[in-house]
């Protein structure tokens, strides 16, 4: 049985886990965002949010490995090394939250998270400020504050670096760049918390191939459709996460 040596939980709950790795794997594979946004939410709803965060941590912290040499040699390595200082700040106070706050109340501040950032997403939002140090610094430590309590922290930066004059050779290696600091202090956060236990790699190993799969599937359907169509495509599946994943639904999975 699918129960035995997985903490307990239901097949249903676990075959509804891989179901949402792969959906977020497709999701990242063909748009580069969205993973995060539509797997937490759901998984989450199958094993609480404690476990769902780490375990994306971990899943994703390997599939993007090999997209941080590449991201190193185009980034704009010193304004992406200031927005990694408000990570220090943002990852581990996010991590705290998430070890301290009911898990329920955490899934419905989830849920409004993903709601909020699914409209600033769709809106098309890019900040026209000036890019102060400061500004930098205030958008990492946002961002790692998503990214420390659910991982959630992609929308601020897209937002920040799409709307610079950039080229979008640089933006996409910014944020790979980014998120790669931001996941070695949310991987520190989560062990000095006690988050990364034998229950969250033991699914790791469950569905890690499942999201990576996702990851590669979705990044070869990407020349099949216009990308307009496909990020549509991601803000249904996430508005999607985001209903499901709510409470009041949690009779279907437990």
């Amino acid at each position: 049985m699918l129960d035995s040596g997985f903490g307990g939980y239901s097949s249903a709950a676990l075959l509804f886990l891989a179901a949402s790795a792969l959906t977020a794997g497709l999701a990242r594979g063909f748009s580069g965002f969205g993973g995060a946004l539509i797997f937490v939410p759901l998984a989450s709803a199958a094993i609480g949010p404690r476990l769902a965060a780490p375990l994306l941590l971990i899943i994703d912290a390997v599939a993007a490995a090999g997209l941080i040499p590449n991201a190193w040699r185009y980034a704009a390595r010193r304004d992406v090394g200031v927005m990694g200082l408000g990570a220090a700040i943002g990852v581990p106070l996010g991590a705290w939250l998430l070890t301290r706050a009911d898990p329920l109340a955490v899934r419905w501040g989830l849920a409004v998270a993903v709601t909020v950032l699914l409209l600033v997403l769709i809106s098309g939002w890019r900040y026209h400020g000036r890019r102060t140090p400061f500004v930098t610094v205030g958008v990492g430590g946002l961002a790692g504050l998503l990214s420390g309590s659910a991982q959630i922290g992609g929308p601020p930066v897209v937002a920040f670096w799409l709307s610079s004059a950039l080229s979008a050779e640089v933006v996409r290696a910014n944020i790979v760049l980014y998120f790669a600091i931001s996941t070695v202090f949310s991987g520190a956060a989560y062990l000095a918390g006690g988050l990364i236990t034998q229950s969250v790699l033991v699914l790791a190993l469950f569905i890690g191939p499942t999201y990576g799969l996702g990851i590669y599937v979705g990044s070869r359907l990407f020349g099949l459709a216009s990308e307009a169509s496909f990020r549509w495509i991601c803000y249904g599946l996430i508005a999607i996460a985001a209903a499901v994943s709510l409470p009041i639904f949690d009779w279907v999975l437990r």
